[in-house]
């Protein structure tokens, strides 16, 4: 029995049940509005079901067994088995209790939950087709749309994802053994969590870049560390080398990659995984209809309170622009939310923190020194090293820095960039003194619990005013 199409109404409708979709309708249910949430795939989008949980589950997973491995310095000795099937089983359990999560919540909001496909039909009305055969559809009149379809892995001409030899991401998550060799096309984030995570349960990884170095858009001595600690984990890196295809081969493919000399390097493995970047999701949507063009990157230009060029439209997430992180998702979520209730509301996108779950981790928030320069301060550097942290050192774990920026004026923090374990932790006490509009003295007259690593943080500024005691000032 097919459902005939039938007309809703809502005072705002969010397309896209990711990070920034889900939060957005949470908040306008909050807010007292009338909410209806439409998602195509699975609620919770690419971040909770197939990206940002599953990838931090299986590296956690990794660290363990791997720590387990080698740790005899610290009198510990074992030689872990590691059970690939078991530890997805256990990634997707998780996977399953946040996703659950998500829908209770939205629900609790008064959201109404629909699954299907949203594209939008005029200025005012959205059209929503029904997964499944027969399943019909609808066309839901709103007041306020909220565009968060978020974004999909880049494929590369010639390397096509077919989820068997050639992998994207999502894929990789999904394995269910260990692939002996495997090659990644790609040294951004993506690809550095994901070949650290497979080196460390076992696999032979070889990164194949095309430009000079890994985590391009990070300083040299913040993405050094992290390259030499891979190396140390036996990952082979092949730099300026742009992938042109692969082929079957006896035992696996062959991957094809080329110089700018025109010279054909050849790699076997047993897998190829693609990441190389990932691109925002409009395609779908149906923008003419409400007079939206995407730039030239796909992206849907929004202004600091999430509104896009159309009066009534909003975008968050991904599908915004860059940085394309959840929290910087959820944040805009926010926003837009209360924007269409007619709260005051806006996001400073300076103290928008980043992380890559490398290893050690990285954490940046705000200015580095050069970009400090360039907007016109004459900025204060403090730096602290982990190797003097006795946090660190108990850790085993003590390559890298915790480094911090303000401006010589006033002293007020701009920026930081911390490498060192849970980075992605201890960048947060910067990006609340950047937002705060904090100065150095305040952080490092702050009294931070003893051995700790947010120490560093403690220290680095204490370093920039010429204070600092466990290390050696500038």
């Amino acid at each position: 029995m097919v459902v005939g199409d039938v007309t809703t109404g809502t005072d705002v409708l969010v397309i896209g049940g990711g990070p920034g979709g889900y939060v957005a309708a949470i908040r306008a249910g909050q807010q007292g509005l009338d909410v209806t949430l439409v998602e195509a795939d699975a609620y919770g989008g690419t971040c909770l079901n197939h990206g940002c949980i599953p990838s931090k589950a299986l590296i956690s997973a990794a660290d363990v067994a791997h720590e387990a491995g080698h740790a005899e310095e610290m009198g510990v000795h074992a030689d872990p088995a590691v059970d690939l099937q078991g530890m997805v089983a256990w990634k997707d359990g998780v996977v399953d209790q946040l996703t659950g999560g998500v829908e209770k919540l939205c629900k609790a909001a008064g959201v109404e939950l629909v699954e299907g496909r949203a594209e939008f039909a005029d200025e005012d009305t959205a059209r929503v087709v029904h997964g499944g055969e027969g399943q019909g559809a609808e066309t839901v009149a709103f007041e306020h749309a909220v565009v968060a379809t978020g974004s999909r892995s880049v494929e590369v001409p010639g390397f096509e994802f077919d989820g068997e030899r050639v992998l994207s991401s999502r894929d990789a998550l999904a394995l269910e053994s260990l692939p002996e060799r495997l090659v990644v096309v790609g040294a951004g984030y993506i690809g550095m969590e994901l070949s650290t995570a497979f080196a460390k349960l076992g696999t032979d990884v070889t990164v194949v870049e095309m430009l000079g170095g890994v985590l391009p858009g990070y300083e040299d001595d913040v993405s050094r560390v992290v390259r030499n600690r891979a190396e140390a984990l036996g990952v082979e890196f092949r730099f300026g080398q742009a992938a042109q295809g692969w082929e079957e081969a006896d035992e696996g493919i062959t991957v094809l990659a080329e110089d700018e000399d025109g010279e054909v390097s050849e790699f076997g493995a047993e897998k190829c995984l693609v990441a190389v970047g990932r691109e925002p999701v409009t395609d779908t949507l149906n923008l003419d209809a409400v007079d939206l063009e995407p730039d030239d990157d796909g992206f849907l230009a929004t202004d600091d309170r999430a509104r896009t060029d159309m009066e009534g439209v909003f975008a968050v997430g991904d599908v915004a622009g860059e940085p394309m992180l959840a929290h910087k998702a959820m944040a805009e979520g926010e926003v837009a939310a209360e924007i269409a209730a007619g709260e005051p509301a806006g996001l400073d996108y300076q103290a928008v923190p980043a992380a890559v779950f490398t290893d050690p981790e990285i954490g940046t928030v705000g200015m580095t020194e050069d970009e400090a320069r360039e907007a016109g301060f004459d900025p204060l550097v403090g730096e602290f090293p982990l190797r003097a942290n006795g946090r660190a050192l108990t850790l085993d774990d003590s390559e890298g820095f915790v480094r911090v920026v303000a401006a010589s004026d006033g002293e007020f923090l701009l920026g930081g960039q911390v490498v060192a374990p849970e980075a992605s932790e201890l960048v947060a006490e910067i990006g609340l003194a950047v937002e705060m509009g904090a100065r150095l003295d305040d952080v490092a007259a702050t009294v931070h619990t003893h051995p700790t690593l947010s120490e560093a943080v403690r220290e680095a500024c204490a370093n920039a005013l010429g204070e600092a005691v466990h290390t050696l000032n500038r």
